[in-house]
């Protein structure tokens, strides 16, 4: 349930209290564990605006922030004071929410390093003692599972690194990966054998094709995308209606010239109509404007000037 946003007289008094840096201090000294508290520079301590919070956290927020430096050289600290009347199953999930926004905005600051912040509730209900766990791991179904993946890497596909034969293997993922390893190196056209291969595998959708062709519209380097587009035709029969009226689209717009001699005027506005009459049709066979828009990287605006 929502949180009331009017101050309650609890939290007018914590407030009152916890904003005064000296009380504050006292409060961090005697009750943070001592390893936390050694770190800290208490003398250090500075309150926060609620900035730090973000906005959609605010209806929530009965917080008082503090900045420390560390006993331990540069570097930063956030001490989080949290005001509680009331157990609250998720409260530990809320803090990390507080910590990280706190986080945030500490970046947005300009500090290059991520900043400790330390959450620290002050609860003080008619359920005795706190009944919920204070260790937001522990909120998962599966805490052990929760622990392995929040205090490991996180797994990381990096395309960059994998090569062309293993990427082959990858089936139905297979074509967005090579596709986006080479986009920016090579001219698509010296892929046309490996996507010939991976399109006759017939995992890819007639819609991720269209997709796909969108993107080489846009960012692929080719100096002739009809052509790379006509051959992958006759060689995909599932696709080749799709991939032939595209490749009709930019002969029809007369942009070939232009694409050929690979002037870049040219290039760009072939490719621009293209995507416009792409777009028109996907329209017209019920796709709603945000998968188009998705699809084709046009612009709201210039999708209602399509339709007009």
């Amino acid at each position: 349930m929502k949180k009331n946003t009017t101050p309650t007289p609890h939290d007018a008094l914590f407030k009152q209290f916890l904003t005064h840096p000296e009380t504050a201090r006292d409060l961090l000294e005697i009750h943070l564990p001592s390893e936390l508290r050694e770190m800290c520079d208490l003398s250090t301590l500075k309150l926060e605006s609620g900035s730090f919070i973000e906005e959609s956290l605010r209806p929530y927020y009965s917080d008082v922030l503090y900045s420390l430096k560390t006993s331990q050289g540069d570097g930063y600290v956030y001490a989080l004071i949290e005001h509680q009347s009331k157990p609250e199953k998720n409260m530990a999930f809320r803090l990390m929410r507080y910590a990280i926004a706190a986080m945030q905005q500490h970046l947005d600051a300009g500090h290059k390093h991520l900043p400790l912040v330390i959450p620290l509730q002050f609860y003080h209900g008619k359920v005795s003692p706190y009944p919920y766990n204070m260790n937001w791991l522990q909120g998962f179904a599966n805490p052990v599972i929760a622990k392995q993946l929040y205090t490991q890497d996180f797994p990381l596909v990096d395309v960059t690194v994998i090569s062309d034969d293993d990427i082959m293997q990858h089936r139905r993922i297979a074509l967005l990966e090579l596709v986006q390893k080479h986009i920016r190196h090579r001219d698509i056209m010296e892929l046309v054998e490996p996507l010939v291969t991976l399109l006759l595998t017939d995992y890819t959708t007639d819609k991720q094709v269209q997709s796909l062709m969108s993107y080489l519209l846009q960012v692929g380097e080719t100096n002739n995308l009809e052509a790379l587009i006509t051959t992958l035709a006759s060689s995909v029969p599932k696709h080749e209606d799709t991939l032939m009226t595209i490749a009709e689209q930019l002969r029809q717009q007369g942009r070939q010239e232009g694409i050929e001699l690979g002037e870049t005027k040219g290039r760009q506005e072939g490719r621009q109509d293209t995507l416009n009459e792409m777009a028109r049709k996907m329209l017209l066979n019920g796709m709603d404007n945000q998968t188009v828009m998705d699809v084709t990287g046009l612009s709201a605006e210039e999708l209602s000037l399509l339709s007009h």
